[in-house]
């Protein structure tokens, strides 16, 4: 049995907790630690009285200071704007083709263009402009609506298939698995692999060629290459938007497609499209 040890002379009064025979010892506390505490409270106090502290429903206590975080970066970005006004000018007024004879310019253009593609367009179009199954990869010469700056900047500021604008880009694929007979499907989509040369059943495909000239050349062309006018997907250069395996495709003209694009002229400046035009532009596929 454990025995509690006899309390020897100077020792502090104990708590009055016992664990095991072992008593825990009332020590003060350190005196400066005490102080550093009673400061901090202090410091708290007169910080809830200074500075925004106590949150209410819509708001926070404002501090007698009257300081406001969303008001300091307000103000920056208010001198970042009035530092950028003039370039901003610049690139309104020069025309886009003669954007990328300025140096200078273009190098604005082209950072502003970067800041505006990752806050608003890299969630479709990915932080490297790389694209995903629906979303277009920016990088290739693969361009639905035609990759000139000026085709660019169009898509930009009026999207694809969307009901904001009156300008957007517009087309729109029929469901074929209410018009066409399953067998014809299967054998357009043959016909349709065919053309990047990938494996098939030949005599599905010389079938699907029939049924892709009485119904899908009238957009896509006799030979498959597609109408940048229309937005009609070139079929022979193998980079698919939605997937290019057969059933991938089948789904395709079975169900048809519909992507949509907002427009960006009510979001953006005029100078932001511009900017992101150079970028997009200069990425690598531009026309």
């Amino acid at each position: 049995m454990n025995k509690t040890p006899d309390k020897q002379p100077g020792d502090p009064n104990t708590t009055g907790h016992t664990w095991d025979g072992i008593e825990e010892f009332d020590n003060p506390m350190p005196r400066w630690w005490l102080w550093t505490f009673y400061a901090t409270i202090v410091w708290g106090v007169i910080y809830t009285i200074m500075y925004p502290a106590w949150p209410l429903v819509q708001s926070a206590t404002a501090g007698v200071m009257g300081w406001s975080s969303r008001e300091e970066v307000q103000k920056e970005l208010v001198a970042f704007e009035e530092a950028n006004a003039p370039w901003n000018a610049k690139l309104v007024e020069t025309p886009l083709q003669d954007i990328s004879g300025d140096p200078e310019l273009q190098q604005y253009a082209v950072n502003a263009g970067s800041a505006v593609f990752r806050t608003w367009c890299a969630q479709c179009h990915g932080s490297g402009a790389q694209g995903a199954p629906g979303f277009p990869n920016l990088l290739d010469d693969a361009w639905l609506w035609g990759g000139t700056l000026e085709d660019i900047e169009t898509t930009v500021s009026y999207g694809i298939r969307s009901e904001e604008s009156d300008d957007t880009r517009w087309s729109e694929m029929p469901a074929f698995g209410e018009i066409l007979e399953k067998e014809e499907i299967t054998q357009v989509v043959q016909y349709v692999m065919s053309l990047t040369n990938a494996q098939t059943d030949e005599a599905a495909a010389q079938a699907g060629k029939v049924v892709f000239e009485d119904n899908c050349s009238a957009c896509h062309g006799e030979n498959g290459q597609g109408d940048v006018f229309q937005g009609a997907p070139n079929l022979t250069d193998a980079i698919w938007l939605y997937g290019g395996s057969e059933e991938a495709l089948t789904e395709t003209v079975t169900y048809s497609r519909f992507g949509v694009m907002p427009p960006w002229d009510t979001r953006l400046t005029e100078a932001q499209i511009r900017a992101v035009t150079a970028y997009v532009h200069q990425l690598g596929g531009g026309q």
